[in-house]
Formats: structure tokens, C-alpha cells, sequence
């Protein structure tokens, strides 16, 4: 079942961010936003999923559903433990003080199964090897990229078969940038669905199916990803084309 958005209306405090906005996702997707800082994307990932306020916005109308449930009255603890969806935030959020592995397990808390939680372990380490060599290490000494990566790997612990992604390549050099992106390539191909916010909207189109345009809380354009990589006026506003 997909996720659908549905007429979405959210911001912090009196200041109003998404004004009505609609999209989907279906199941074994990768389904980008894209647009301007402070178009929105943030906001809506945060509503989907449930992240409550200050941190989260607050959602004044619409309608979020996944699988045909309402997710407008499960906590946010309750999206991942329930509906298996995880968010990799912006800016990392790792605990700088544990280590790689530590990190790790920590998002494992709620999950019974060990031989699945165990495949998982040999699923991150086999999509980034780099964290494996450095299972041991405090995680505030790894690189920006291999933070990033953590900060994926992390998500996909949970258990999640649907992967929010906030700004993912943020900071990262070119090359490390390409090598993330493989591994959530992989990763779709191994059956996630992702929904992904990208300033790099090249990038994003590459290697979205589909996407959304968001300008000023308002979906301003939307399409298969090849359309609106030649779309002029996305090209003009986000490809520097």
C-alpha cells in the first residue's frame, strides 16, 4: 500500500510552512522532494514521521495514511515499531560518545528477532565496509561521510522497509556522496522504499523513479524523474541548467 499525503497543512508555531500539499510513495519506490531551502521538505518528512513538537511541526489539516491507516494519531515511536518506517535526519544526530557498534544497537531496542536483528548487522557492514573496519571506534572520530552512513545504517536497524532520508549527501565530498547513493541504490533494490530530500537535485533525479518540486510549502511540480530533469523550468531553478 502506498503512502499518501493528502491536502497537508503544517508549521511551528503561528508560522504556517506546508500549505496543502499531495504526494505518494509506493511500495518499492524512491521518490524524491525537491526544492529551495525552506520550501518545506524538512517539515514534511518530520510530519510523516510523527515527530512531535517543537521539533516536529504541527499539523493544522490533512491526512497522512500508510497501508490504508491513518498515521495522524501514532506516536512516533509507534512508526517505526509499527509500521516499520525509519527517518535518517539532517545533520547526523549520532551519539558522538558510543561507537559505531554501539550506535547501532541502540536502535535495536524494540526488536525481538536476533537472527533478523544479526542479518541486519551483516547488511550495513556489507553496504558500508567502512564502518565495519571501524565497528570499535567513538563515532564523534569518523569522518563526515562515514557519520552519514552510520546515520543510514542506524535507520535501517530499526527493521525499517521504509527509509526517510533528510538530506543525505549534506557536506559529503563528491565521491562519498556517489558511494552512499549505490548503497541506498542497492538497498531499493533489495526491496526499500525511500523517500528522500535532497538539495542536490542532479543527484536526486538520478536516482529517484519519481519526483516533487516544492516551492514555498506548495508542490510546484511534479513527474517521472527524466521528465523533470528536462522540465526548463526545473532545469532554470535547481539543475543550473
Amino acid at each position: 500500500m502506498p503512502l499518501e499525503i493528502q491536502d497537508l497543512h503544517a508549521g511551528y508555531g503561528n508560522i504556517n510552512v506546508l500549505h496543502g500539499i499531495s504526494f505518494r510513495v509506493e511500495r518499492g519506490e524512491i521518490v524524491t522532494l525537491i526544492g529551495a531551502n525552506g520550501a518545506g521538505k524538512t517539515t514534511a518528512l518530520a510530519a510523516i514521521a510523527r515527530i512531535p513538537p517543537p521539533e516536529g511541526p504541527r499539523v493544522i489539516r490533512g491526512a497522512i495514511r500508510y497501508q490504508n491507516i491513518s498515521l495522524m494519531p501514532i506516536a512516533a515511536h509507534r512508526i517505526v515499531s509499527d509500521f516499520h518506517m525509519a527517518l535518517a535526519p539532517e545533520g547526523r544526530h549520532i551519539f558522538g560518545n558510543l561507537t559505531v557498534a554501539e550506535n547501532l544497537k541502540l536502535a535495536t531496542f524494540a526488536r525481538k528477532n536476533k537472527t533478523a536483528v544479526n542479518r541486519d548487522y551483516d547488511r550495513v557492514y556489507g553496504l558500508f565496509p567502512q564502518l565495519a573496519r571501524r565497528r570499535g571506534q567513538r563515532s564523534e572520530t569518523l569522518s563526515g561521510g562515514e557519520q552519514q552512513m552510520l546515520t543510514v545504517g542506524r535507520a535501517i536497524m530499526t527493521g525499517c522497509d521504509f527509509l526517510l532520508l533528510d538530506e543525505p549527501s549534506m557536506g559529503l565530498a563528491p565521491v562519498l556522496m556517489m558511494e552512499l547513493f549505490q548503497a541506498l541504490g542497492e538497498l531499493n533494490r533489495d526491496g526499500m522504499t525511500i523517500l528522500l530530500i535532497e538539495q542536490n537535485a542532479g543527484v536526486a533525479l538520478k536516482f529517484a523513479h519519481r519526483g516533487y518540486v516544492l516551492d514555498a510549502g506548495r508542490i510546484a511540480a511534479e513527474g517521472e524523474a527524466a521528465s523533470l530533469r528536462d522540465n526548463p523550468g526545473v532545469k532554470k531553478a535547481y539543475l543550473g541548467g
